[in-house]
């Protein structure tokens, strides 16, 4: 038996840690998506800040936001405390002793949720490309991932209030992509358009990305991710009932992001008369953002009709929120944010759960979230600024934050 229980553990762990390295790969997706959709000029500072905040948040994370988010006893349901750095892993007596309730390796679980951190600071990457300095954005990501993200997550995965009250966010519309999402709202509202982006008379002047193979690709790369993000949230695989649960898990997720690509698709072409790639890629996304919430309770054909109401929703938010002059360069806000409400509004219809602790859920990390993020932007503001000048947004923020292009038109001859 005690073998039995240490082939489970290491099962389970093996499968958590592979899920973890899928989750990770979605950070080169975000990369290549944003550098795809932002110009030339502004290539190389998008991939700093999305290499760069991928490491801050795993020492963040480790320092202090993993024992926020689960702390070992927290002081209420609100307040978990602070303690700082991770403690040793299980033993072999820890987990013999558990009877089955500690089924994989405590530092598993650490790189699982790290890579969710640093996947929700990447949405803020793209929302806020082409004008914000780059040490103002790594200064927020700081606070977003030692401290704003990991306490929103222990009111619900860590066992808090809206976990007491029945929200329901089985991989995160809510504590990873509406996080993001709404820290990014924030630092866009304060941080204003790009230049050019909106004309004198009121309308929209569109701003086309530099690569749309390499955002396509970024897509992709986000997609393959998202079945470790989905598949590895149900946590466990070693036995039949778990393994049929992953197996739903992973068909539901990839038809969500199907049903949301068509959708997007089909509505572009009626509203704009052309099969618009951007649009479908983001509604791509929006279908995967959509389906986090629940991958597991609804049957495949549902969990593609919520798809693609995600891929229809993202269609829409991003023309809305180009009327109201809020500039996001990729429709992260869209994607993650308008499109993760629906993801946890979509839940009572396959689970047990009603829509008041979903509203409840919704609305506290959006206020939380929201809040913490403006005062934390615009405390950066106060002290070092966030947006570079107009002469250097115009040149374009690699030669004036990196000092180097991504593609370089001349190279000097010797």
């Amino acid at each position: 038996m005690d073998q039995l229980v240490e082939l489970s553990y290491a099962l389970d762990t093996f499968y958590f840690l592979v899920s973890g390295a899928l989750v990770m790969w979605m950070a080169a997706g975000f990369a290549m998506l944003e550098a795809g959709l932002v110009r030339a000029k502004n290539t190389a500072e998008i991939l700093t800040k999305n290499i760069t905040l991928f490491a801050i948040a795993c020492v963040m994370y480790m320092l202090v936001g993993y024992n926020i988010m689960y702390p070992g006893e927290a002081v209420n349901s609100w307040w978990p405390g602070i303690s700082f750095l991770l403690g040793a892993d299980n033993t072999v007596e820890e987990v013999l002793a558990s009877g089955g309730e500690t089924y994989y390796s405590g530092m598993s679980d650490f790189f699982f949720q790290v890579v969710f951190v640093a996947t929700a600071m990447s949405i803020v990457s793209g929302a806020v490309a082409e004008r914000m300095k780059l040490f103002a954005f790594l200064l927020f990501a700081i606070v977003m991932t030692g401290l704003i993200y990991p306490l929103q997550g222990f009111w619900k995965w860590g066992g808090g209030f809206l976990d007491a009250a029945g929200f329901q966010d089985f991989a995160g519309s809510g504590v990873v992509h509406l996080t993001g999402a709404t820290a990014a709202l924030a630092g866009v509202l304060l941080l204003g358009p790009r230049l050019g982006k909106y004309r004198s008379d009121g309308s929209v002047a569109a701003i086309p990305g530099a690569n749309l193979p390499l955002a396509t690709l970024g897509t992709f790369v986000l997609w393959l991710g998202w079945f470790g993000f989905n598949g590895g949230s149900e946590l466990m695989i070693s036995n039949v009932e778990e393994a049929n649960a992953v197996a739903r898990v992973f068909v539901n997720t990839n038809m969500a992001a199907a049903g949301g690509t068509v959708a997007a698709l089909l509505v572009a072409k009626l509203m704009f008369g052309k099969a618009d790639l951007t649009m479908t890629l983001n509604g791509a996304l929006a279908g995967l953002v959509a389906i986090t919430a629940e991958p597991l309770g609804p049957m495949p054909g549902w969990a593609t009709l919520i798809g693609a109401v995600g891929g229809t929703l993202v269609v829409f938010s991003i023309v809305t929120l180009d009327k109201l002059k809020i500039d996001d360069p990729v429709g992260a806000i869209s994607v993650h944010g308008v499109v993760g409400i629906w993801g946890l509004m979509a839940v009572p219809f396959n689970n047990d759960v009603g829509w008041g602790p979903q509203i409840l859920g919704t609305v506290t990390i959006f206020a939380w979230v929201f809040i913490a993020s403006l005062i934390t932007w615009f405390v950066i503001k106060a002290v070092m600024g966030i947006r570079v000048t107009e002469e250097e947004e115009y040149e374009g923020v690699d030669l004036s934050e990196c000092g180097l292009e991504a593609y370089p038109e001349f190279a000097p001859s010797k």
